[in-house]
């Protein structure tokens, strides 16, 4: 299997290109919104409907009523359309709750392809299907993709794609490493070394607090209303970032430098539910951590071992694999 590596990336965009990235989020937003409201109609009336019906009666009988689609890319509502499709595949499966309307303004996001044919990213000035060059803050590496996904965060736009990769195989300074998750440190090590949790989230609590009060005296819906909640989406989006990166880093430290490293299957579901700590639970992010060094592995050429939660590591002897047994309050 080819290793797949997931690139995202800023863009840097004159209002020219906001006004047009706008209009696409909004062609894609208006597609499955009206997908899903003709299926939740036909449901009702007892019908059976397939997405490429749904697609078929859009593409005859209501796009030809708004002229403005025809000035836009072709290619944005047919992935809407495939968009829908997937999110009532995983409805079905039971793997997600029942699709929603989406909201202007709430996860803007469009795809592009060029027709089936693999375009090229390269450097910082790239040319996009139907929207033409447009620049990225950071130089991509020489890139040949199928299709790109354009989103908007925090008033921000970001391009994000697929691309096959050869595995990098790095030499290993360390044969085995175990890591233990927790809250204060984020990882620490077997050989002792320790990773600090930069508890992204809980410095912001009090900025976001005082935010996100200003917001709730605003007028929903004014302009000073959205100014603040521009706000309080950029210092998320900040959070956000701080934590991936601290991640992204110790993830790549690990899988680059040891053979195999070695994980407690931890169930952060249940940990969630200990509202005591599930804010820092959370804001550790666990799961994404375990995700991440999962990758990692596999791009880097190590191995990444999987440990029973319920293995009594802390109660053997490293040396000879003898078992003590430990209270659970130990007595001093």
């Amino acid at each position: 299997m080819v290793p797949i590596k997931a690139f995202r990336t800023k863009l840097k965009l004159n209002d020219r290109h906001r006004t047009l990235m706008a209009k696409h989020a909004g062609y894609a937003r208006f597609v499955f919104n009206w997908g899903l409201h003709l299926w939740m109609l036909a449901y009702e009336e007892g019908l059976s409907y397939h997405v490429n019906s749904i697609k078929k009666v859009f593409t005859h009988y209501v796009k030809p009523q708004y002229p403005w689609m025809s000035e836009l890319s072709s290619k944005v509502d047919q992935y809407a359309f495939i968009n829908l499709g997937d999110a009532f595949k995983r409805f079905f499966k039971g793997i997600s709750s029942y699709p929603k309307f989406k909201k202007k303004g709430h996860h803007d996001s469009f795809t592009l392809d060029n027709g089936g044919q693999p375009f090229k990213l390269s450097g910082t000035r790239h040319k996009l299907p139907f929207v033409g060059w447009v620049s990225t803050f950071e130089a991509l590496p020489p890139s040949l993709v199928k299709k790109v996904t354009i989103t908007r965060q925090a008033g921000d736009w970001y391009m994000s794609f697929f691309v096959e990769t050869t595995p990098e195989i790095t030499p290993k300074f360390r044969e085995r490493i175990g890591v233990d998750l927790g809250i204060n440190n984020l990882a620490t090590c077997s050989d002792g070394t320790q990773f600090s949790n930069p508890k992204a989230y809980k410095a912001a609590t009090k900025k976001l607090a005082r935010l996100q009060r200003h917001l709730s005296r605003k007028v929903k819906g004014s302009k000073n209303w959205a100014k603040c909640l521009l706000k309080v989406q950029k210092l998320h989006q900040r959070v956000a970032n701080i934590r991936r990166d601290t991640i992204h880093k110790i993830t790549t430290f690990l899988a680059k430098n040891h053979s195999q490293v070695v994980i407690e299957d931890l169930n952060v579901s249940g940990m969630l539910k200990n509202h005591g700590w599930a804010g820092s639970i959370a804001d550790a992010s666990f799961y994404e951590f375990r995700r991440q060094l999962g990758d990692k592995a596999e791009r880097y050429g190590s191995k990444l071992i999987i440990a029973d939660r319920f293995y009594p590591s802390s109660q053997l002897c490293s040396n000879c694999g003898y078992r003590q047994k430990m209270p659970l309050v130990p007595d001093f």
